[in-house]
């Protein structure tokens, strides 16, 4: 079922290194990749004579990573020229699908034959490989994250070769959120729900003393829920609430919650920005595809106006970490956004941030001012460090890499699963190196953070 569309390119020319050629950066520009030698793969067939003949080797996606995970000193390949493909199997509720399509394409196709996906994260313009390769979530109490929807994972091995991993086999659990270590991921396959549909609904100003006292009550009352926060002196929140139809007891929406009334018109995350990017809300139904999302696909996402980062949680210590974050609010306020806080189910899969807990991120989309950012991320992780958060894997942070391996306990098979797979490093670039060499500390943004994004003004703000 080709014809569903691919990522959208990342910033800057698609062939760098040629004179006058602008510099290839990620989709916010505090990333100048700096490969020797830019592929793009006109066909499968081509990229694995492209991964077979290079000494070491990346995939760029669509590029919404917001730190190095994806650079490559070496080759970096691009498969986003290749028309993707999308297979679905009715009997067995799967989907399998280019690597490189992107969330919006596929929820699309699904949808046409009568699916749905179980969720997407905020923007639905991100590739699947990408997505799952570094953990990204959606929200929701029973809902994993995009990673957990993994059934199958095809992918290029060092040598060329094409291999396949199925649920239920031996290091499945440990090559499904990979981090590019791998290999390069040419198709997924996915479980499928039946189509579904939804409704959206916005509360305006919910105390943060509500908030962090009926946060259980407020996190399952939707089958997908956001608050968001500019943080200041006296924080609140907008509560985002994403209703199955089918679970909706009550022809209408409660007119409050704790305090917080129904919006009286759209709204977007960012206070006072204009909404037409974002979702239906106020109660319009439409398909699950075009509700989980907070923004529309027909919708250019902001390119180079903001940073990200994110920490996730143990949910029993939510409340807590919040009440932490409140204490150095006005320390936040002047470099951060929007904030958001979204919830997920418990996992297996060996280097997902909800590995064997119930998981609360906590995301910060930040004024593009690194120097600014950087000292107050400093004092969210400290503030935080009591509660051992995860940071995403594909956005800004400073944790030492120490404390960060030791969240993960299954990090040592992850390193054992690697070397079996690519004894010879193909995959490694400075950012896994790094990681999984143990270094003190891990350098996530590029040498060239000063690389202006291009694009449109302001028109996203949740967590990716």
């Amino acid at each position: 079922m080709p014809g569903y569309g691919s990522p959208a390119s990342p910033t800057g020319s698609s062939a760098p290194g040629g004179p006058g050629d602008a510099p290839l950066t990620n989709w916010a520009g505090n990333v100048a990749f700096a490969p020797e030698r830019f592929e793009p793969a006109s066909s499968i067939e081509a990229a694995r004579e492209i991964v077979a003949a290079a000494p070491r080797l990346r995939v760029l996606g669509s590029g919404h990573s917001f730190n190095a995970i994806a650079d490559s000193s070496a080759v970096l390949l691009s498969l986003s020229g290749i028309e993707p493909e999308v297979t679905i199997d009715a009997e067995a509720r799967e989907v399998r699908a280019s690597g490189w399509i992107t969330y919006a394409a596929l929820g699309r196709a699904v949808h046409e034959a009568g699916f749905a996906l179980h969720n997407f994260a905020s923007l639905p313009h991100i590739s699947v490989a990408g997505s799952i390769a570094t953990g990204t979530h959606g929200s929701g109490d029973g809902s994993g994250n995009l990673a957990t929807a993994v059934a199958a994972l095809e992918f290029i091995g060092a040598d060329g070769e094409v291999r396949t991993l199925r649920r239920g086999e031996p290091d499945f659990a440990g090559a499904v959120v990979h981090l590019g270590a791998l290999g390069v991921i040419t198709a997924v396959t996915l479980d499928l729900l039946p189509a579904f549909e939804m409704r959206q609904y916005v509360y305006d100003g919910l105390s943060f003393d509500a908030a962090v006292a009926h946060f259980d009550e407020l996190t399952s009352s939707a089958y997908s829920t956001s608050m968001f926060t500019p943080w200041g002196a006296d924080p609140s929140f907008q509560f985002w609430t994403k209703q199955r139809v089918a679970d909706q007891t009550q022809p209408f929406p409660a007119s409050q919650r704790f305090g917080a009334p129904l919006a009286d018109g759209p709204r977007h995350p960012i206070p006072g920005v204009d909404p037409a990017a974002c979702t239906e809300q106020q109660g319009r139904t439409g398909p699950a595809h075009e509700r989980l999302p907070h923004f529309r696909p027909e919708f250019t996402p902001s390119a180079g106006e903001e940073l990200q980062s994110e920490y996730l949680v143990d949910r029993a210590d939510a409340p807590a970490a919040l009440e932490a974050l409140r204490a150095v609010s006005e320390r936040l306020a002047p470099v951060v956004q929007i904030s958001e806080v979204r919830t997920m189910a418990a996992d297996d899969l060996w280097l997902s941030p909800a590995y064997g807990r119930d998981t609360v991120g906590l995301h910060f989309t930040w004024v593009r001012d690194y120097a600014s950012v950087r000292p107050v991320m400093g004092v969210v992780e400290e503030v935080l460090a009591p509660f051992a958060p995860r940071p995403h894997w594909g956005k800004l942070f400073t944790i030492p890499i120490p404390e960060i391996r030791s969240q993960y306990p299954r990090m040592g098979d992850f390193e054992k699963l690697r070397d079996r797979t690519d004894p010879e490093g193909k995959f490694v670039n400075d950012f896994c190196a790094e990681l999984l060499g143990g270094s003190a500390r891990l350098r996530v943004v590029s040498a060239y953070p000063t690389v202006r994004g291009r694009g449109h003004s302001r028109g996203h703000s949740g967590g990716s």
